[in-house]
């Protein structure tokens, strides 16, 4: 609660809460020392619910009164010892950075060696290890799968990980660097400089023949001029794709945000963008090798 741009809204926060628990005191002991007349004592308050259910005049049980206040103390106890009366930060000085950071210490003071071994060896020879291989898939699962899926197959805008397309190379290497560093793919927008709908039309036919699907081949050929006058620069004059930029092979027909007309068009005519976050300061460089070990098996395992 420290980004505070006024102090009013701090104090706004300490008047609700210490407020809330001085009406709770209050309405305890106002109540407590109401008297009730003994003749009184069991009868109907006239609130009936349900036919049948009704409220009696009967005074709270002192368990219940005492348990009140035993919370109250509590609640007291707590906001002088951590975070909630605005910007007062409790003197035990407890944050969630510092508790997350004291944890994540201690999993490295006794993980860290665990996973440090794996630096001395390869890429592929942790990939030919199956402790190996069940640690990098656990390290998948946990960090990996929610953009790839647990099957490693990616998804609509995440790369599928078993089909030997690389937008970035396949190498242990580049692997590696993708998963400690981070990707970022911006397809830029093509529609106006194509000259609009019908340009980019002309591209998507174009694009289509290059994996050998059947096309419109006047469209097609005009789109071929347009493509080799913006696209080559990327995906290269013969549509393979330049993995140094992340271009993909238009070839091959693999398409990371689908492969329908309307999807290719969409993509030629309003760009794409995609982001692929850096693990090196979260998962460190120790995890990451033997996570990269495990995407590298996806697919060289398979062709064992």
């Amino acid at each position: 609660m420290s980004d505070f741009k006024s102090d009013f809204w701090s104090w706004w926060i300490i008047a609700i809460a210490i407020g809330g628990i001085a009406w709770c005191i209050w309405l305890l002991t106002t109540n407590k020392n109401r008297p009730i007349a003994a003749e009184s004592i069991g009868k109907p308050m006239g609130h009936v619910w349900d036919g049948d259910l009704q409220e009696l005049n009967n005074p709270m049980p002192r368990w219940w009164i005492i348990k009140f206040y035993v919370l109250i103390v509590f609640a007291l106890a707590y906001l002088a010892l951590y975070p909630g009366l605005g910007t007062f930060k409790g003197f035990l000085g407890w944050t969630e950075t510092g508790q997350y950071e004291t944890e994540m210490s201690a999993a490295k003071a006794q993980y860290g060696p665990l996973y440090d071994k794996f630096l001395g060896e390869s890429i592929p020879a942790l990939a030919a290890d199956e402790k190996a291989l069940r640690t990098g898939e656990r390290l998948f699962v946990n960090n990996c799968a929610v953009c790839h899926g647990s099957d490693a197959r990616g998804a609509r805008g995440f790369p599928n990980l078993r089909d030997h397309d690389w937008l970035y190379g396949g190498t242990p290497d580049n692997i590696k660097t993708t998963i400690m560093y981070g990707r970022n793919g911006v397809m830029p927008a093509w529609e106006a400089p194509l000259g609009g709908e019908a340009g980019v039309n002309e591209v998507a036919n174009y694009v289509m023949s290059l994996s050998g699907r059947k096309v419109d081949a006047e469209l097609a050929s005009k789109g071929k001029a347009k493509f080799d006058m913006f696209c080559t620069g990327c995906h290269m004059p013969t549509g393979t794709g330049n993995q140094a930029l992340g271009a993909p092979n238009l070839t091959d027909n693999i398409w990371l945000y689908g492969g329908t007309p309307a999807a290719i068009k969409h993509s030629i005519a309003a760009g794409r963008s995609g982001k692929m976050p850096a693990h090196s300061e979260f998962l460190g460089e120790a995890r990451v090798q033997v996570l990269a070990a495990y995407v590298y098996s996806l697919t060289h395992n398979s062709e064992k």
